[in-house]
């Protein structure tokens, strides 16, 4: 290594130290968030309540549901690699569902429960509207839809995958026109907060799809960029309306 070389890679440690923490958890906090308002709602529901798990897949959130009722449905077509286009989890294990229908079409009496959820779904449905009909279908009146789907998002579990996500405005039409009152919405991150999660996942894309890795001078450029994020989120005034990871919506039958 030549002086010169030297010379740059102590700067880019010094850069790199300067601005490593400032990008704290931006952009890291997608999942967590959602969890987090999930078991809240979710511990709200009586006691004892039925509860159908709509788009259930591996029954993730089963876990918030000890208190409950818990039934589970899916359609069961995905294996977790998909046609291999986008982001596949690689593997995936539904052995544990209760009921394998279409969500449109779920074998179950008319308000036959207390509430329904439906996480990370409607993004994946090709009759999105026609799947909550259904999930209305099912409840009882006074019983509450917990909904939470992407405000935009990346190509996932393809082919089965149909839109990019879902602004407040669909919710606040289409659970109106059916005869649902929305007691909560809650946005999940912000503008910042979005770019701070895709720019976490650069690195893995440029391998990927551009056969290429960022280099030292990048790797810091990316730090400052999280750590800019990080500034701009912090004094956020409304960006989620522009865009945010997605939505989480709380209604009740009327």
């Amino acid at each position: 290594m030549t002086f010169v070389d030297e010379a740059v890679s102590r700067f880019i440690r010094k850069i790199l130290a300067r601005h490593l923490k400032k990008g704290g958890q931006i952009g890291a906090k997608n999942q967590t968030n959602r969890e987090v308002w999930l078991e809240r709602a979710l511990a709200a529901i009586p006691a004892g309540s039925r509860i159908l798990d709509a788009g259930a897949g591996e029954l993730p959130y089963k876990k918030f549901c000890r208190h409950l009722h818990y039934v589970s449905q899916d359609f069961a077509k995905y294996d977790g690699q998909g046609d291999g286009k986008g982001l596949h989890s690689g593997t995936w294990d539904q052995a544990g569902l209760d009921i394998v229908s279409d969500i449109c079409s779920i074998p179950q009496p008319d308000a036959s429960f207390d509430a329904v959820m439906c996480v990370e779904v409607l993004e994946h449905l090709p009759r999105p509207v026609a799947a909550v009909r259904e999930l209305n279908r099912l409840l009882k009146r006074g019983g509450v839809l917990i909904v939470t789907a992407p405000f935009c998002s990346l190509t996932h579990m393809a082919p089965h995958f149909y839109q990019t996500g879902y602004s407040r405005y669909f919710y606040e039409y289409w659970l109106d026109q059916l005869g649902l009152e929305i007691l909560d919405m809650q946005f999940n991150g912000n503008y910042f907060e979005y770019l701070g999660q895709e720019l976490r996942r650069l690195s893995w894309v440029a391998e990927k799809y551009a056969n290429a890795s960022l280099d030292r001078l990048e790797q810091v450029a990316l730090e400052v960029l999280l750590g800019a994020l990080n500034g701009f989120s912090q004094k956020d005034q409304g960006s989620e309306q522009f865009l945010a990871y997605g939505l989480h919506v709380l209604a009740c039958k009327k």
